[in-house]
């Protein structure tokens, strides 16, 4: 790797444009190790000391420890077709990181590594848990009033699903450090102003 030398410090040459790609691929790795670790030890947690059926209180009734095996997608939607979940979340598990080699942005890699992770816990439980590879049920265990019972890979998911919308509405592509602001149309203040400096 190329380096600068400037004002007697060390950096990295900005003609590199691999250099902060790599940072945010490890970024996004690192965020969805945490996440897939959180993920299974929660879950191996849920199956060991919970019963299924025998709801444990945290707030009342509205907040539950509920053991539940799903054959469906998250929040239990899509049951009974566990083989194509199992499939299509391999495939977004692929497209993520593909897409990981051009990430700049570091908000990205941040909504990238949560459902990455997200989707890599749930497919440890379609290949590892019964009733077998590609069919296995994924571990639920929280249940918060009328929301379907979910677990912590889902969370991930939707949380970084939510992200990158945001991050798209206002502006921020994945592979830009950052944020794109419209070019003023030709002969406009903004333009004129531009122009002057």
């Amino acid at each position: 790797m190329m380096e600068v030398v400037n004002g007697g410090g060390v950096t990295d040459d900005p003609g590199q444009p691999g250099v902060p790609s790599r940072r945010r691929l490890r970024l996004l790795l690192t965020v969805a190790s945490i996440v897939l670790s959180l993920d299974v030890v929660t879950k191996v947690l849920a199956v060991r000391l919970l019963s299924p059926g025998q709801p444990v209180s945290i707030i009342g009734d509205t907040v539950t420890w509920t053991l539940v095996r799903n054959s469906g997608a998250a929040f239990s939607m899509a049951t009974g077709y566990t083989w194509v979940l199992t499939l299509v979340a391999s495939a977004v598990v692929v497209g993520i990181v593909w897409m990981g080699r051009r990430l700049r942005s570091p908000w990205w890699a941040l909504g990238l590594g949560m459902i990455l992770g997200g989707a890599l816990g749930n497919l440890v439980d379609r290949f590892l848990r019964s009733p077998g590879p590609l069919r296995g049920h994924v571990v639920d265990f929280l249940s918060i009033g009328w929301w379907p019972v979910f677990n912590v890979a889902d969370s991930a998911v939707v949380g970084g699903a939510i992200l990158l919308v945001v991050l798209s509405v206002l502006g921020y592509d994945f592979d830009s450090p950052v944020r794109n602001t419209p070019h003023a149309p030709p002969g406009t203040a903004a333009d004129t102003a531009g122009s002057a400096k």
